[in-house]
């Protein structure tokens, strides 16, 4: 896709070795840098709608986190915890210690942001959570998708994924054009980490306490993994932080990053722009 071409084109591509492989980051831009981190059977191109314009601000810095993308797969047993320290410890061969830096992580990268922001302590600015899990909340009822078969032709495997896309992640069936089913096919056909039950369980609840980082939440108002639940998460995320900056996008659903990449992009902006001092030890 020419979009994906162009983006990947203005980055700088580092490789940094964590042991038994190596994780790909790529860089745009200058100044306060930015993680960005991407969501389950994702890759860095889940912000592909956000990193120019964010670029124009911040050093950007997105990976393919170990098992997405070009990043070699990380060992088994597959936790959050053990993918965050490879995080972290990659991560200081991109933004050395002891720089200030600021996380956005998009569902499964909100949690894997999380954990890394109370790894890093006071170094970590702002935390933005985007649709994330880990809370142990009530998740909404899951809706079936459709299976790809074998014998599917080429056209059928595309609409087959656009379905999918609509049921769980895009709300507005007129956002989801080519580039995010061809996304979603290549993302998907990548990823070998095994995400499991961490999008539903405590893991991210469990850290909240250790993250001195300012926290904020953007959310869809129609995110099909939350449903009716989406003020729990607000009233979770006040208790530990009681200023909380907690946006929802009307209309959008969890890929939120993508379908409503303009809102996401200025309120992003907004919070980061804004700092502010991190929590309270």
């Amino acid at each position: 896709m020419v979009l994906v071409s162009r983006v990947e084109s203005l980055a700088t591509r580092q490789l940094i070795p964590y042991g038994v492989g190596s994780i790909v980051w790529r860089v745009w831009g200058d100044g306060r840098p930015l993680v960005l981190l991407h969501g389950a059977s994702g890759s860095w191109t889940h912000w592909i709608r956000n990193i120019l314009p964010l670029a124009a601000h911040f050093r950007v810095i997105v990976p393919d986190m170990p098992g997405f993308g070009e990043s070699d797969a990380p060992p088994e047993p597959h936790t959050a915890d053990s993918l965050a320290d490879l995080v972290v410890s990659s991560l200081a061969g991109v933004v050395s210690p002891p720089a200030e830096l600021d996380i956005a992580g998009f569902s499964f990268g909100g949690i894997i942001g999380g954990l890394v922001a109370a790894r890093l302590g006071r170094r970590v600015r702002t935390l933005v959570l985007l649709g994330t899990g880990g809370l142990a909340l009530p998740p909404a009822p899951a809706p079936p998708l459709l299976r790809i078969q074998a014998d599917m032709t080429p056209d059928e495997i595309s609409q087959a994924h656009r379905e999918n896309l609509r049921i769980l992640m895009i709300a507005n069936p007129e956002r989801i054009d080519d580039l995010a089913v061809f996304l979603q096919i290549e993302n998907l056909r990548r990823a070998r980490f095994k995400s499991g039950s961490i999008p539903a369980s405590d893991v991210l609840l469990r850290a909240l306490p250790a993250i001195q980082a300012r926290i904020t939440g953007i959310w869809g108002s129609r995110d099909a993994f939350v449903g009716p639940h989406l003020e729990d998460r607000r009233r979770l995320l006040a208790s530990v932080q009681p200023d909380l900056d907690f946006r929802t996008v009307d209309g959008a659903g969890h890929w939120v990053i993508y379908e409503a990449a303009d809102q996401v992009n200025a309120a992003l902006l907004d919070m980061l722009m804004e700092g502010g001092p991190a929590r309270p030890p």
